[in-house]
């Protein structure tokens, strides 16, 4: 039961990294596109070098950009992944930890009980 749950985790948080890094990628797209013209020109006007010095056409600029985009993306969903599995943990181990106490008083419960079965045996 328990690694039917984790794997189920699992398969769902990755399915909610792919589904939010698509969509925070079409939404910076999207963001790119309203700032228009003024945007692509500045990324134009920019002056960037290959390895051999000589600068980048435009399309060589715009998957540069993109590849910085596409970086910074993933560096912000990773965070939020990890933080989502620190809650996840934190959960569980709330849990085991409530578990456990309600294990010792029962346990201290069973003690008593046989306790007070020895007593009324012995009389």
């Amino acid at each position: 039961m328990k690694t039917k749950s984790i794997l189920e985790l699992l398969t769902l948080s990755s399915s909610l990294y792919i589904l939010a890094r698509d969509t925070e990628l079409l939404n910076r797209i999207k963001e790119l596109s309203e700032k228009g013209i003024d945007e692509i020109n500045k990324i134009v006007s920019e002056s960037k070098l290959d390895k051999n010095g000589n600068e980048l056409e435009f399309v060589d600029k715009i998957i540069l950009k993109t590849l910085e985009l596409k970086e910074e993306l993933n560096d912000n969903l990773e965070e939020l992944v990890v933080k989502f599995y620190k809650k996840i943990n934190v959960a569980h181990l709330e849990e085991i930890n409530a578990l456990n106490k309600k294990i010792e008083k029962s346990d201290m419960a069973i003690a008593l009980l046989e306790a007070r079965l020895n007593k009324l045996e012995a009389t």
